[in-house]
């Protein structure tokens, strides 16, 4: 046997070698095998033995047995309350209710906070029809624990079950002590509703929306219900109380909806009209969306084109009022606002947006700011003028005129409404007192207003004397031009004498104007008079009086002080201006002495004829070049014959050269004879003189 077994240790079987490492076809996974196995019951074990009891001694051998087994695990762990729970129903089970109730009392020292210990407990008393046993214990129960719901619900029941109405209502009492929820107070009226206690339950209804005042379902709910019951004016007293207690701060738009839908079930169209409008003027847009849907809908079943097309006012007027809510001070909104309640509204509410808006006062001095300000002072006084046909106008407009006396705008306008009740004294009255206030901010729309109103008036002696008391402060062109068109456009025998006589008037005091544009503008404008209405010697006259354009050069300085260089501009020369009258021929016959240089020096190009333009000058084309002080010398009658035809084209020939003047100043510098150093000097006398102006 020894040998053997030595010789079996030796031999070691073989271990079978895999050829084949693929992987099989049909793949078996972890998942599948324990599915078979489940399927195939390979791991059931049987069901343990039923034990048979047949005498009494078995079955306390049983029971003390069992009992050995809870006391031992509520020994090992006694805040397992569902040991302690299979222990007492163990012995329910029995019949063993003094025992279960032990088990009971011993768990509730261990956890008496466990609601479900006393859900338990408790169902076992009503189960064995221990009555008394179970109200105590659900006394016991709300005393510890008042706040878990379960047991007032479980011990209500149980009373109302047992038909004790009135004990019943007693617990319903003491549950509405805690001030429990809402559904707990709904289950008290339901209750009272369930004994037609209709008057009780009214008043559950008062406590309870006393208590929670900012649940607003609750006020609706008892509208409702007051409703159902057919009390109609209560519950309308009820929806009303409830707008009244939310007021504007918070209001919402379930509401209102609820109580228009009453009034519309009553049949009370025009009361349901009325809540809507005035849900819609006090609810934020974004919050009435539902409120403008129901509006829609209700005039379309019962209201007319009127009344849909008030459903489309009441929108716009809500956008506008957010809109103003935004931004007070945009006047844009207050206008197109004030515009929409002119239409649609009572004289009442136009004003009292009016009011709004005119309270809110530019909070910067700007003028655009201040100008659409002003407008809704003006639009205000029209419409209290036109639509409202009241004196108040008159007494905004100087309402306003003390608050703001330089505002131009709003004198006219004052005066204009004066014009339109046909009051033309009071109305020139107005147009004085505003002329002679101490600062304006459109002085020029002011006196221009007044005369046009002299004119329609046909009060030609008026509007003389305003045009004389306007040019004492003011001498602008604009101001003469217009006056002479007013002479020229009276049907009189003597206007075209007239109108000249202003011209010339307006020309002599502007000889000293130093806008020489102005100047000009007068010009022109007279010689289109003259061409329409004048004659040949008067367009001459004119046409005489008219400036040469003459570029010239200034010297610029920086900020610092330093020599910024030359500037290059376009003055006015007028004929009439004597001190100009020597400067200008000074120029010309420099510029002459400068071309002839020029010839001169050219020695390789033949002498060429004078052109015509130098045949017009002073200096004959077959002298030769004379300096400029024999030029200078010449006598009256010289000059005189130089016409100003000579000095229209020698300024225009400047205005062709790039730099004259400064052309001029470098042939000056490299000319050593002593007539072009005299130039130089003198040319560097107007030049200084230039600079100087």
């Amino acid at each position: 046997r020894m040998a053997s077994t030595a010789a079996g240790k030796q031999r070691i079987p073989k271990v079978a070698k895999v050829k084949n490492k693929a992987p099989a076809e049909v793949q078996i996974t972890a998942e599948q095998l324990l599915r078979e196995a489940k399927e195939r019951e390979l791991e059931l074990l049987p069901p343990p033995p039923k034990q048979k009891i047949t005498d009494e001694e078995e079955l306390n051998d049983y029971k003390l047995k069992k009992r050995k087994g809870f006391e031992d695990n509520i020994r090992k762990n006694r805040t397992v309350i569902s040991n302690w729970i299979k222990y007492a129903q163990w012995e329910e089970s029995l019949k063993e209710i003094l025992r279960a109730r032990s088990i009971y009392e011993r768990a509730l020292d261990v956890d008496h906070r466990n609601i479900t210990l006393w859900l338990k407990y408790a169902e076992m008393e009503m189960k064995s029809r221990q009555v008394n046993h179970a109200r105590n214990i659900w006394d016991r129960a709300i005393t510890i624990l008042p706040r878990v719901n379960q047991f007032w619900y479980k011990y209500t029941y149980m009373e109302e079950m047992l038909g004790n109405v009135a004990g019943c209502r007693q617990v319903f009492e003491r549950w509405m002590e805690w001030e429990p929820d809402e559904q707990a107070w709904h289950s008290y009226i339901n209750f009272e509703l369930r004994y037609k206690e209709v008057d009780k339950a009214r008043t559950i209804y008062e406590r309870y929306i006393l208590l929670l005042v900012f649940s607003l379902k609750n006020w609706i709910k008892y509208a409702r219900f007051e409703e159902k019951h057919g009390y109609i004016a209560h519950s309308r007293k009820v929806y009303e109380r409830a707008v009244e207690f939310f007021g504007e701060e918070h209001v919402d738009e379930n509401l209102f909806v609820a109580f228009a839908k009453f009034e519309e079930t009553q049949k009370e169209f025009e009361r349901v009209r009325v809540i809507y409008k005035y849900a819609l003027d006090r609810i934020p847009k974004h919050q009435a969306q539902e409120l403008f849907k129901y509006y829609t809908m209700f005039e379309k079943k019962f209201g007319d084109r009127r009344g849909i097309e008030d459903v489309i006012v009441s929108k716009r007027r809500f956008q506008y009022e957010e809109e103003v809510k935004a931004n007070p001070h945009n006047y844009d909104a207050w206008f197109d606002y004030l515009r929409l309640v002119e239409n649609d509204a009572d004289p009442d509410t136009v004003r009292e947006v009016y009011e709004r808006a005119i309270a809110n006062i530019p909070p910067i001095q700007e003028k655009r700011h201040w100008k659409r300000y002003i407008y809704l002072w003006i639009n205000y006084s029209l419409y209290e003028e036109l639509e409202v046909k009241f004196d108040r106008c008159r007494k905004l407009y100087e309402k306003y005129l003390e608050f703001s006396p330089e505002n131009c705008t709003t004198w006219i306008k004052f005066a204009e409404l004066e014009t339109i009740l046909g009051d033309m004294e009071r109305a020139r009255g107005i147009f004085e007192l505003a002329i002679g206030q101490p600062r304006l901010d459109m002085p020029e729309v002011l006196w221009k207003s007044y005369i046009d109103f002299e004119i329609e008036q046909e009060e030609f002696g008026n509007t003389r004397n305003l045009y004389k008391r306007l040019l004492q402060r003011t001498q602008h062109v604009k101001v003469w031009i217009s006056y002479a068109k007013f002479e020229l456009s009276i049907d009189s025998s003597d206007r075209l004498q007239r109108c000249r006589q202003i011209f010339e008037e307006a020309n002599k005091s502007m000889r000293n104007c130093e806008e020489k544009e102005e100047r000009l503008m007068l010009l022109e404008s007279w010689s289109d008079f003259e061409k329409e209405f004048g004659s040949d010697t008067t367009m001459e006259r004119v046409r005489n009086l008219l400036p040469e354009k003459v570029k010239k050069r200034r010297k610029l300085t920086a900020e610092d002080g330093s020599d910024a260089g030359w500037e290059e501009y376009y003055d006015y020369i007028f004929p009439e201006d004597a001190a100009n009258q020597p400067n200008l021929k000074l120029l010309a016959m420099a510029k002459m002495w400068k071309r002839q240089q020029i010839v001169e020096e050219d020695k390789d190009v033949p002498e060429e004829s004078p052109s015509a333009e130098e045949t017009t000058s002073p200096a004959s084309s077959d002298e030769p070049a004379a300096p400029p002080e024999n030029m200078a010398e010449k006598n009256d009658s010289d000059r005189n014959t130089a016409s100003e035809t000579e000095q229209e084209k020698t300024y225009d020939d400047r205005d062709d050269d790039d730099d004259s003047s400064s052309s001029s100043s470098e042939s000056d510098s490299n000319d050593e004879n002593d007539g072009g150093k005299e130039v130089k000097e003198k040319k560097e006398n107007k030049s200084g003189d230039e600079d100087k102006d």
